[in-house]
Parts: structure tokens; C-alpha cells; sequence
């Protein structure tokens, strides 16, 4: 019994001399992993939201940090997920010591610089994802020693040089993703040893040559896609013979073409019975469209477009594909008719067959496609089925489509009569293209219920008869196209204006982009309302019998960039207001009745390229600075007595001395009266003034809004607020807080209450009642009230229930998408241009921020915090304030350069300036300057390239020329700068253009 106690304890002994080395090197390394991880959380340049700076302590375990998983087996650190946390900084070679790692996932972060070789020691990694970041460099080819990884993302990032072969020795890989990069070179041909990839994505980089044949073996495939990149060569005849689970082959916007015969798609795709998608849009891929494609029980989109296919579509699409959403095979040479059994395909979102050579009738069950939003048949040889109504029928079953928003039937020969029954898409339809299709008769006044309607194009048919008056209650129409059609005859006009064919109303459509009605014949007067077109950017109205005189008030048309009045019978003169349409490309009012002067104003137009008065009467000098420099005798060709230099053709300007001699006497007068005049109003200031200095501060702050009736007192502001509680508090600035209210009777408001220790302050408070007694925008913050005395002075204001700009901007939770940024932008371009250019006093906004932007329910942007504003007077170019830190001298040049470099760059690449990014020799601007001028899509808000937005292409093309205006605004010499007005003018030029993504 003694023996056996003795040998229990020995070996109780032994058994416990053993574990304490063990103890001890779990600690130490557990010890390693915290350390690690503390050097990682010293080298993050912001925490926005402050979560590894107060989380991340050596109060607690490290098992216990947010993002760190630890082993239950060994307590080691085994998953760390800082995923999505708005983090900045760069990553330590001291992360490849948490040796038990076995996910690390960085994405949605903004870290930069390149991956520390230390990395390659994570030897038990399997999942391993940095994308959406901004890390650079080359891949490591040390990524190839990490033999257990299975996931691996540096997707959005912007990664260059070649794809290292060595990725081939991941033999348990199953994801790959290196799209969003600038990656060259070809994709190596060792991909083909993979054995367990399931995905591999490596779209929009720049790699070129041919796809390699063997990736096609790689039998475990589900996911090819390629798009967007400088890929050529053909696809092989085998292959889908080794893919038996491919779900998506995506090679869109390549160049398989060249030296190696063209493409031809493959008898074989139809074995893929997985394959729910299958695109090579914008190739040069020849032959015929396999019909075993169109058998892919499980195919969801197929899109062929931009190719050069040919053949005719089977007459059972309905019973291959019956979970088809998208079919887009348009831009090929595709023949043949329509299939009817197409409508049974009621799965379909978008079918898109324009621009083939389909023949025979529109379906007339294309009313079955209950889910289809979007249908383009146009540029064909499609017709209607004759019936005695000649109507489009189609159209009338395409009403069932509750959801269609873009209908485009052009450039087809239908020969028919849209039926009234087109008014019955209600407020679904946004876009309808119905150009060049021979329609004849009216058009039916029941167009005027789609209220939604952004886009209406009917010319180059035969519709006669009136417009209707309706046409005016579709308040969103930004296109409106009937020109080359026969319509004429009186309106019925409601209004006291005079008669014209073209409704009075019609001028109210603000949002109007486009306006062609030329080519017909349209007669009386163009009213002075033509001036409330103010977004518009072209205007056609040539080819008409219109009369009259151009009202001055076309002069307000600052967008717009192409003009056309040629081929009326217009009279007068030319306004000289048309020298304040400062966006003017093309003028053309050739072939009128116009007489008197061309005004020197038309100097000042910058833009103007192209510029026709020929055929009238007009006489007098022909101007020569400006655009006129680059004009010829084509120009002014065929006019009553123009004069000037020779290059134009017409006789020498006759100068009189005597005139002359009159004009100096004359200008003598004038400058002697205006001198007398001058001292006696200045002497009767300084008597009006001295009698009013004793009351100045108190009439100049009581006369804030001298529209108000009434003053709001301090006890209903304190009551409103709760005596100013910070539960109501909505932010603080350097001079104040600001507080949500709530009055008496309900209404909502936010008081500036101004800090009364603080001079500063005063003087802000002071500075803001000066500025804003007056003016008035809709995209200014609206001054409701003010309270003032000794102790307490507040400004009440219209609140604005969706908080600042940067909160939305920087948000962990929402995203601001690329549509509302540019209308937030274009407010605010539009506040600063009311503020520079249309108020008798210049004011500059020295604070421009995201923060002093504030957004209504509408999501509208209204510029705030006048705090440090300064009004400019009259021949006063800068001023000099010592509130504006790093601006020095401000003047309402610098404002646009600080509107481009804060306000757009850093709306749309979500970077702000002081970023820790930048220093030395890197700002905002030179890094956004230096993106631009080669690949765009490394400093845009990833965001904006969603993989799941189907516009991703256009919205990379909306924010590069986002981007450039930025960078005109920022431009160097002042000489090269350009103003808010043209600011406006470019950004709505912009919207205007990529208007396909805007809905």
C-alpha cells in the first residue's frame, strides 16, 4: 500500500512538473497573439467609431476583443474580423505572428500600402478576404505557401503588375477574387491545376491575351467571370465538356476576336444544365446562337448583345427557359420573326432585341410578361398585325406590365395609330421611344396621365393635328422629341397670352432636358415663360412658322448648350441677354427676319462652337473677339449691311469724326454730373448716418427676417427645447450649439444658440444677421427668427429632420447612393451660385463642408453656417479674414476651388482632406488628379461599384466626369478656374448625360 502511494505521488508529481512548461508557453503565446494584435491596433490612422481604441485594452482579454475569436483547444487567436468598421492604416509584418489564424477578414475598410511578407507565416489560414480597401503594390507570390486557403479576396483594392503563378499550389482554394484592380498580363495557364475552385473572378482589371484552355478542366468550376477587361481569342469548342457544375460565365466587354478566328459559341453550352448565367456581351463572337441554350432549365440571364450573330430564335422559348429575367440579344444580326411563345417566358424582366433584323409582327401577348420593366424592340423591320383600327394593339396589352418604366419601339415601320389606351401605364412608365415608326393620326391626349413620364420621343413620323394641352401635367418630362411630323393647327390655350400652336403651359416643365419640336409646322409667338426652361441643355424649335420677336428673357437659359430658332419667321432683334447663356455650344438662327445689331455680348460665350445668322436683315459691325475669332463668312452669309474685317466678306465699318467728337463732349458731361451727384449723395449719407449710429446694432440684428411678423421670445425657445437639453441637442461649432424645438402649435424647428463667452461668437451671430436679412434660395437654410439681448442670442431656423451631409457620408449604416450625391452637389452648386452671381452684394461662404450641408425630408441639400461668410462689394475681388484658418484670402474663385476639392472630390471618393493618407507631397486633390488621368475606379467611393448595380459601367464614366469638373474647379491659375455658374451648367450637363442611371 506504502508503494502504491509512492508511486501515485511520483507520478502526481512528474504529471504536474510537465504541465507548468506547457502553462507557460500558452500564455507566452497567447501573450504574442495580444501583442500582435496592439501593434495592429497602433498602426490604425482612424477609428471613427472608436472601437479598437476603447475596446481593445489590456484590461481585458484579448479572447474577449470585439472582431478576435480565440481556439477552444489551444486559446489561441483564431478568427479576427474588423470587417466594415471605417478603419484607416496600414498592416505591421507583427500580424503574421498570430500563427493559429485561420480566418482574417479586413474588408470595407480604407487601409493602404502593400501586404508584409510576414504574412506567408499564417500557415493554418483559410479564409483570407481585404476587399473594398486601398491596399497597392503587386500580389505576393508568397500567397502560394499558404496551402490550406480556401477563400481569398483582394477584390476593390488597387493592386497592380502581374497574377503570380505560384496561386497555383492552393490546391484547397475553392474562392478566388482580384476583380476592381489594375492587374496585366495574361491569366496564367497553371490555373488549370486547381482542384477545388468554385469561383473565379478577376473582372474589370487589365489583363489581356487569350483565356487559357485549361481552366476549362477545371471540373469543379461554378463561376467564370472575366468581364471588362483586354481578353482576346475565341472560346473552345469543348468547353463545357469538363464543367458540369458552371452556374455563370461572364465575359462581356473584351476582345475575343483578332489573330485567332473568330469566336463562335459552342454546340455544347446547353449540356450546362446549372448555368444560370451566360454573357459575352461586346465581343465580336460570329455564327449562330446555339438552340440547345435556349433548353437551360435554370438559365436566368442571357445577354449576347454587341456581337455579330446571326440566325433566327426557336418557337418554344417558353418551354426551355422558364425562369428566364433577362434576354438580351440586341446589336447582332439575328433575323427572323418574334417568337409568339416569348410571352410565355413570365419571369421576364428585360428582353431586349433591338438593332437585329427581325421581321414579321409585334407579339400581341406580350401583356402576359406581368414582371417585365424594361422592353426594347426598336431599329428592326417589326409591323402590326392589320385590324381596322390601325392601332398599336401591343401597346394595349403591354399596359398589364404594371411595372414597365422603359418602352422602346423606334426606327420600326408599325404604320399605325397609338391607341388612347397608352394613358392606362399610370405613373409606371418613364421612357418611351416611338421615333421613325411611321405613326400617323394624334397623339392621344390621355399621354397626360404618365405622370412619370422623364423621356418622350415621336419624331420622324406622321402624327398630325394639335398637341394636346395634357402634355404639360407630365411635371417630370426632361425630353420631349416631336420634331419632323406634321402637326399644326390652334391649340385651345386657356391662358391670356397669345395663340400659339404650342401650349403655354408646356414652358412650365422645369425639369424639361431636351425640347424638339422642329419640322413642323408650329406657328405664333414665343412667350416670355420660354425663360423657365432653366435646366434645359437643348432646345430645337427650328423648321416652323413661329413669329414674333425672341423674348429677352431666353437670356435665362444659362444650361443650355445647343439653341435652334433657324427657318422661322422671327423678328427684331437678337437679345443681348443671349450673352449670359454662358453654356452655349450652337447657335443657330439662320433663315429669319431678324434685323438690327449682333450684340457684343456674344463675346463672352466661351463655349460657342458653331454660330448661324445668315438670311436676315442684320447690319452693323460683325464682332470679332471671343468665338467670332474661329467664325467664317458662312457664318453671317446673306445679310442687309453687316460690316467688319475682311476674312468676313463684307465691306469695311465706316467711322465717323464727328460722332466721335460728339461722343467725348457727351461723355465729358456725363462724368461731371455724375461727379457733382456723387458728393451730394455722399454728403447726405454721412448726415443720415451720424443721425442713425446711436440704434445701428439693434435695427441691424431686429431686421434679420423683416418678413416675419412676429419675434419668437426666449421663454418659448427654452420651452421648445426643454431648456436646451441635450437630449435635444443636435450638434456643436466653434461659436454655438444647435438645438431641435418644438413650438406650441406643433411646428418643428432648430435653434442656433450662439456661446456668449465667446466674442467670436458674437461677431459670427452678427455676421449671420447681416447676411442673411436678405437673401432668399431655396437651397439656402431658411431663417425663421432671431432672439437677442445682453445675455442670450439665437438664430431660429427650418430644421432639417435628415441631419448634415458628412453624417450620411460617413454613415455606418446608410449609403448614399450615386443619384442623390449629384443632386445634392447640384444644390448646393446652385446655393453658391445664387450667392456669387445672383444677389446685388457677392457673398462668399468661407466654411464649405459637408457638415455645413443639411438635407429635408426630401433628401434636397441646403447650405448652412454663415458664420464666417463675408460679403463682397462692388470691385472688392478678395478679402481678408482671419477666421478662415489654411484659406487665407478667399474670393468667389477659391469658393469653387473649395467646392471641387472639399465638396466634390470628397463626396464622391468619401475621403475627407485630412485623411491620414495624405501628407507631404499627397493631397486630396493630387491623389484624385493622378487617378483620373488613368483608371478612375481606384479613388471612387466603393460604394458606387456595387457589384449587384447594373449600371456599374455608367456610373464609373458619371463619376470620372464628376471628377474632372472637381478638378477644373481646383485648376491652379485662376485664369484656368472656372465659376459657380458654370459649375451648375456642368453638373447638370452631367446628369443630363447619364440620365439612363438616374430612375
Amino acid at each position: 500500500m506504502d508503494k502504491s502511494c509512492y508511486y501515485i505521488l511520483a507520478y502526481t508529481i512528474l504529471l504536474f512538473n510537465f504541465q507548468i512548461p506547457c502553462l507557460a508557453i500558452t500564455t507566452t503565446n497567447l501573450t504574442t497573439d495580444q501583442s500582435a494584435l496592439l501593434v495592429l491596433k497602433s498602426h490604425i490612422t482612424l477609428d471613427p467609431y472608436h472601437i479598437l481604441t476603447t475596446n481593445w485594452t489590456n484590461s481585458t482579454s484579448v479572447c474577449r476583443w470585439i472582431g478576435v475569436t480565440c481556439g477552444t483547444r489551444h486559446h489561441r487567436v483564431t478568427a479576427l474580423n474588423i470587417s466594415d468598421m471605417e478603419l484607416s492604416g496600414t498592416i505591421p509584418p507583427q500580424l503574421g505572428n498570430l500563427s493559429f489564424l485561420v480566418s482574417l477578414d479586413l474588408s470595407y475598410n480604407s487601409f493602404i500600402g502593400s501586404l508584409p511578407q510576414e504574412l506567408s507565416q499564417l500557415h493554418r489560414l483559410k479564409y483570407f478576404t481585404l476587399r473594398v480597401n486601398n491596399f497597392s503594390g503587386e500580389i505576393p507570390s508568397w500567397f502560394g505557401n499558404l496551402h490550406k486557403l480556401e477563400y481569398l479576396s483582394l477584390r476593390n483594392n488597387s493592386f497592380t503588375g502581374l497574377i503570380p503563378n505560384s496561386l497555383s499550389n492552393l490546391s484547397s482554394l475553392q474562392v478566388l477574387d482580384f476583380s476592381f484592380n489594375s492587374l496585366e498580363g495574361n491569366i496564367p495557364g497553371e490555373f488549370g491545376r486547381f482542384q477545388s475552385l468554385n469561383v473565379l473572378s478577376l473582372q474589370y482589371n487589365h489583363l489581356s491575351g487569350t483565356i487559357p484552355l485549361a481552366i476549362f478542366n477545371v471540373s469543379t468550376l461554378e463561376t467564370i467571370a472575366f468581364t471588362s477587361n483586354e481578353l482576346h481569342g475565341s472560346l473552345p469548342t469543348d468547353m463545357c465538356r469538363n464543367l458540369p457544375f458552371l452556374g455563370e460565365i461572364n465575359l462581356a466587354y473584351n476582345k475575343l476576336r483578332g489573330q485567332i478566328p473568330p469566336g463562335v459559341i459552342p454546340q455544347e453550352i446547353g449540356n450546362l444544365q446549372n448555368l444560370a448565367e451566360f454573357s459575352v456581351q461586346r465581343n465580336k463572337i460570329t455564327g449562330e446562337v446555339p438552340l440547345n441554350i435556349f433548353n437551360i432549365f435554370m438559365l436566368r440571364y442571357l445577354l449576347l448583345s454587341e456581337n455579330q450573330l446571326t440566325g433566327n430564335l426557336p418557337t418554344n422559348l417558353d418551354y426551355g427557359l422558364p425562369v428566364i429575367e433577362e434576354l438580351n440579344l440586341s446589336i447582332n444580326n439575328l433575323n427572323g420573326k418574334i417568337p409568339e411563345s416569348i410571352s410565355n417566358c413570365t419571369k421576364l424582366r428585360v428582353l431586349s432585341l433591338s438593332s437585329n433584323k427581325f421581321t414579321g409582327f409585334v407579339p400581341k401577348f406580350l401583356g402576359n410578361l406581368r414582371l417585365l420593366k424594361c422592353l426594347q424592340l426598336f431599329d428592326n423591320n417589326l409591323r402590326i398585325e392589320p385590324s381596322p383600327s390601325s392601332e398599336l394593339s401591343f401597346i394595349t396589352s403591354l399596359t398589364n406590365c404594371r411595372s414597365l418604366n422603359h418602352l422602346a419601339i423606334n426606327d420600326n415601320p408599325l404604320d399605325g395609330i397609338i391607341p388612347a389606351s397608352i394613358g392606362n401605364f399610370s405613373d409606371s412608365l418613364q421612357n418611351f421611344y416611338a421615333s421613325n415608326c411611321k405613326i400617323k393620326g394624334n397623339i392621344p391626349a390621355s399621354i397626360g396621365n404618365l405622370s412619370n413620364l422623364v423621356t418622350l420621343a415621336l419624331a420622324n413620323n406622321e402624327l398630325s393635328g394639335y398637341m394636346p394641352t395634357t402634355v404639360t401635367h407630365l411635371h417630370n418630362l426632361q425630353g420631349l422629341f416631336l420634331e419632323n411630323n406634321n402637326m399644326r393647327g390652334p391649340i385651345p390655350d386657356d391662358s391670356n397670352m397669345l395663340k400659339s400652336n404650342i401650349p403655354s403651359s408646356l414652358w412650365n416643365l422645369k425639369d424639361l432636358l431636351e425640347l424638339d419640336l422642329s419640322t413642323n409646322t408650329l406657328s405664333g409667338f414665343l412667350p416670355s415663360e420660354i425663360g423657365n426652361l432653366v435646366t434645359a441643355i437643348r432646345v430645337n424649335l427650328s423648321m416652323n412658322q413661329l413669329s414674333g420677336t425672341i423674348p429677352s428673357t431666353i437670356g435665362d437659359l444659362q444650361n443650355l448648350a445647343n439653341l435652334s430658332l433657324a427657318r422661322n419667321d422671327l423678328e427684331g432683334s437678337i437679345p443681348v441677354s443671349i450673352g449670359s447663356m454662358i453654356s452655349l455650344v450652337t447657335l443657330d438662327l439662320s433663315y429669319n427676319n431678324l434685323s438690327g445689331l449682333i450684340p457684343m455680348s456674344l463675346q463672352e460665350l466661351q463655349h460657342l462652337e458653331y454660330f448661324n445668322v445668315s438670311f436676315n436683315s442684320l447690319r452693323g459691325e460683325i464682332p470679332t473677339d471671343g468665338p467670332f475669332r474661329n467664325f467664317t463668312v458662312e457664318s453671317f452669309k446673306a445679310n442687309e449691311a453687316l460690316c467688319g474685317v475682311s476674312r468676313f466678306h463684307v465691306p469695311r465699318c465706316r467711322t465717323i469724326s464727328k460722332l466721335k467728337s460728339w461722343r467725348r463732349v457727351c461723355l465729358a458731361l456725363f462724368i461731371l454730373s455724375g461727379v457733382v451727384a456723387f458728393i451730394l449723395l455722399a454728403s447726405l449719407a454721412f448726415i443720415f448716418l451720424r443721425y442713425r449710429r446711436k440704434d445701428n446694432s439693434t435695427s441691424r440684428i431686429d431686421g434679420v427676417v423683416s418678413t416675419i411678423p412676429e419675434r419668437i421670445s426666449y421663454y418659448e425657445l427654452s420651452r421648445a427645447t426643454e431648456q436646451f437639453n441635450d437630449s435635444n441637442l443636435l450638434g456643436k461649432g466653434g461659436f454655438g450649439s444647435v438645438y431641435k424645438g418644438i413650438l406650441g402649435d406643433g411646428n418643428v424647428l432648430a435653434v442656433k444658440v450662439f456661446n456668449t463667452l465667446s466674442e467670436a461668437a458674437f461677431k459670427s451671430f452678427d455676421v449671420e444677421c447681416e447676411v442673411l436679412r436678405n437673401i432668399r434660395h431655396r437651397n439656402l437654410t431658411k431663417v425663421i427668427s432671431s432672439c437677442s439681448n445682453e445675455d442670450f442670442k439665437a438664430l431660429v431656423l427650418e430644421y432639417m429632420p435628415k441631419g448634415s451631409l458628412e453624417n450620411w457620408l460617413y454613415s455606418h449604416n446608410y449609403c448614399l447612393s450615386l443619384v442623390q450625391r449629384l443632386n445634392i452637389m447640384i444644390d448646393v452648386a446652385s446655393a453658391l451660385e445664387y450667392l456669387h452671381h445672383g444677389y446685388s452684394t457677392p457673398i462668399v461662404h468661407c466654411d464649405l463642408k459637408p457638415s455645413n450641408v443639411l438635407l429635408d425630408e426630401e433628401m434636397n441639400g441646403h447650405v448652412s453656417d454663415f458664420g464666417i461668410a463675408k460679403l463682397l462689394g462692388e470691385g472688392v475681388s478678395m478679402v481678408h479674414t482671419n477666421t478662415l484658418a489654411t484659406l487665407g484670402y478667399i474670393a468667389p474663385g477659391l469658393v469653387s476651388t473649395r467646392f471641387g476639392r472639399v465638396m466634390l472630390m470628397e463626396i464622391f471618393t468619401r475621403k475627407r482632406p485630412s485623411d491620414d493618407m495624405f501628407g507631404g507631397d499627397l493631397s486630396l486633390k493630387s491623389w484624385v488628379e493622378s487617378s483620373v488621368s488613368k483608371s478612375s475606379i481606384q479613388v471612387i467611393d466603393a460604394n458606387l461599384l456595387n457589384q449587384e448595380n447594373e449600371h456599374i459601367e455608367k456610373n464609373l464614366e458619371c463619376v470620372s466626369s464628376i471628377l474632372e469638373l472637381a478638378l477644373k474647379c481646383s485648376a491652379e491659375s485662376p485664369g484656368d478656374r472656372i465659376n459657380m455658374k458654370q459649375v451648375v451648367a456642368e453638373l447638370l450637363k452631367i446628369k443630363a448625360q447619364f440620365s439612363c442611371i438616374m430612375h
